[in-house]
């Protein structure tokens, strides 16, 4: 018996960080993903899809991304299955009560509204532990295992829940944390097969049956393995299992670090942005550290206005940044500045090699009068 494990689609993701030009591709790249899932179990023969909770952004969604969502949740051969997460819960808002939801909810897609065992196909049971609110006041997935007796003979008994395990080192104040070593009390007494759980956005094993399986679409710079989904294969009379991790995301967030010193320095990070592809799908964030002329600044500046018209994003990690600009001699040396253009450059060059912060505005400014002489503005 094959399954596939997902969770965290967040569909209707806000992303106010990328470009308004960039939002709706980020957007439609995530309900593709949904989409490759589909195909995906199709053409590897699985029974179902389980997603862990987090399947919308939010319980306040405008109803096309319900409608969107619908439309290639109907391409699916296999069924469906949906837990509410913290961003989605079963509360008095509950996306999955509203009329949108309701009215066009296939039949093949079912939402996993408390603990009841659920029979997805013959033999095959699912335990959930939705969310209700967005602060449990209790750890959901002990309550809802508490008491699951041993599987039958020839069965298989899935668990399904949302958030962080105590072995991740999550918020200490949450009461909402999993105890995950009762988690793997409950796989060892054979109350259950396997567990699948949402929340963490990278792929991870807490064990080698317990598994977060992942956003299946990037959305933050800081996830190590994201953009997969998990293909479980249990056998319903030995309970053996193993997992292959399938990617399926199309975007990329990167963190480039580069020390830029020299023209060369910047003519080697040129070249490390033009090596990257499918860059209308990939979001970059910088760490520039150096100390450069005023002349080799600008020529940075303009690589990155170059590349924001290209990327899904560029932007310098302000916190993790330190670029100081001098003003070298040779930099405006057969510019023709006199007058009111040369004191101001003497003036400017001075502030910018202080220690105030006035010192950074120094340097913008020298690199815009640079550009501006240069160009015989």
């Amino acid at each position: 018996m094959r399954f596939v494990a997902t969770g965290d689609w967040q569909l209707g993701m806000t992303a106010h960080y990328l470009s308004a030009e960039a939002r709706p591709r980020f957007h439609r790249a995530r309900l593709d993903a949904v989409a490759r899932i589909g195909e995906i179990a199709a053409e590897r023969d699985c029974e179902f899809v389980l997603v862990c909770g987090d399947v919308f952004e939010s319980n306040q969604l405008d109803r096309a991304i319900v409608s969107r969502t619908f439309e290639v949740l109907n391409t699916f051969t296999v069924p469906v299955v949906l837990l509410p997460g913290n961003h989605d819960p079963l509360d008095a808002a509950s996306i999955y009560d509203s009329s949108d939801f309701t009215s066009r909810q296939p039949d093949h897609v079912h939402v996993l509204r408390d603990s009841e065992p659920f029979d997805v196909i013959p033999g095959v049971e699912i335990v959930g532990a939705p969310w209700f609110s967005k602060r449990p006041q209790a750890d959901l997935l002990a309550q809802a295992t508490r008491n699951l007796v041993e599987v039958a003979p020839g069965n298989v008994r899935i668990i399904a829940g949302h958030g962080a395990v105590s072995s991740l080192n999550p918020d200490r104040d949450s009461l909402a944390t999993i105890d995950d070593a009762s988690l793997r009390s409950v796989l060892i007494e054979d109350r259950a097969q396997f567990v699948a759980l949402g929340d963490r956005h990278a792929t991870h094993a807490v064990t080698e049956r317990i598994w977060y399986p992942g956003a299946p679409e990037v959305t933050s710079r800081r996830e190590d393995d994201p953009g997969n989904i998990l293909l479980v294969d249990i056998d319903p009379e030995t309970h053996a299992s193993s997992v292959e991790k399938v990617h399926v995301g199309a975007w990329s967030y990167l963190v480039v670090e580069e020390d830029v010193n020299s023209y060369d320095d910047i003519t080697h990070f040129e070249q490390r942005l033009a090596d990257i592809p499918d860059k209308d799908r990939t979001a970059v964030w910088l760490i520039l550290r150096g100390t450069l002329s005023t002349a080799a600044k600008t020529k940075l500046d303009e690589i990155l206005d170059h590349a924001s018209d290209l990327f899904a994003v560029v932007s310098l990690w302000e916190r993790h940044t330190d670029i100081a600009v001098i003003a070298a001699d040779d930099d405006f040396a057969g510019l023709g500045l006199s007058g009111y253009l040369q004191e101001s450059l003497d003036e400017l060059s001075t502030q910018a090699a202080g220690d105030e912060e006035s010192a950074v505005v120094a340097q913008d400014a020298l690199g815009l009068l640079y550009r501006f002489a240069r160009s015989g503005s």
